[in-house]
């Protein structure tokens, strides 16, 4: 695995299927791993995953788009492979994920990117697009909200966590969601065939999140969603005010985040486009064809 900041040339396997690689880079005093393909000088297209996964989610994304883009998936800290030193002393919270994901993107010399939000990845990216609208061809959120109405009744034990953070509330959550069980209910439920889900995905997230300390650091990231839900209307005044191409592309029956939250973008920004997949939270393990396609309509007009 390489470290540095350097931009690797494409490279393609013997059947001409983008070849990812895996690198490492310092940005905000984070060690953030990211996973690459794509050519060198080629459009960029960053891709921000969410709870509880990592860049690894996206092992099926990242060579059907590399072809014709610069694709670049960083693990989120706290997740994945990205180590923070304890001496960095870092505040885990959506702020300070956007802050060093702006750091990475400064690492990598990034001035233009597209954006793929998914989950956590959402909050992060749209304070990304935020701070640096003139950055951003282009949106595609894949289960990314922004809305309240896309909130789902799943978020109850989180609600409850939010207006009484006590220890048995916080233990409510982690049973709930940091679980063996919980993280495998995100990637099966709503599922029309759960036996086309390989179990390595759910097994590595739980592995990596149950590593000492990072059930703590989820369960703080899980309180702190709550000042994202404040900070929609700043995210809805984003769309409004600088409209990026966007397509709201969803597991529609992915019990955390909603059908209506998807539609909600078309209120606020006329360049949005919604489209529904049959599946649940983790659209890309069952729908991954689909989205590349649906991608790939967006980019080839946008992220240039």
């Amino acid at each position: 695995m390489s470290t540095s900041s350097g931009v690797p040339g494409s490279r393609v396997t013997g059947s001409g299927v983008p070849l990812t690689t895996v690198h490492r880079v310092e940005a905000d005093g984070v060690s953030v791993f990211y996973r690459e393909a794509g050519p060198a000088g080629a459009p960029v297209l960053l891709l921000l995953h969410g709870f509880p996964a990592s860049s690894f989610q996206y092992r099926e994304l990242i060579p059907r788009l590399a072809d014709k883009y610069r694709v670049i998936a960083p693990d989120l800290p706290g997740f994945g492979f990205t180590e923070v030193p304890e001496a960095r002393q870092y505040r885990y919270s959506f702020d300070a994920l956007a802050k060093t994901m702006l750091a990475f993107t400064d690492a990598l010399d990034l001035k233009r990117y597209a954006l793929y939000v998914f989950d956590y990845g959402a909050p992060t990216g749209f304070r990304m697009a935020m701070a640096h609208p003139e950055r951003v061809t282009a949106i595609v959120s894949q289960n990314g909200n922004a809305y309240e109405e896309g909130l789902g009744d799943a978020w109850g034990p989180i609600r409850k966590y939010w207006s009484d953070p006590s220890a048995a509330n916080r233990e409510e959550v982690r049973k709930a969601a940091v679980s063996f069980e919980g993280i495998k209910f995100q990637y099966v439920h709503g599922v029309k065939n759960p036996e086309t889900i390989g179990p390595e995905a759910y097994w590595l997230d739980y592995a990596l999140v149950s590593r000492l300390g990072n059930t703590d650091i989820q369960l703080d990231l899980f309180f702190d969603y709550q000042n994202n839900v404040k900070l929609y209307p700043k995210f809805q005044e984003y769309f409004r005010t600088s409209k990026p191409p966007l397509l709201a592309i969803w597991g529609k029956n992915d019990p955390f985040f909603i059908p209506p939250g998807a539609e909600a973008f078309k209120r606020d920004n006329p360049n949005a486009t919604v489209q529904f997949l049959d599946t649940g939270h983790f659209a890309l393990e069952t729908h991954v064809e689909e989205v590349a396609a649906a991608m790939r309509e967006l980019l080839a007009k946008n992220a240039r």
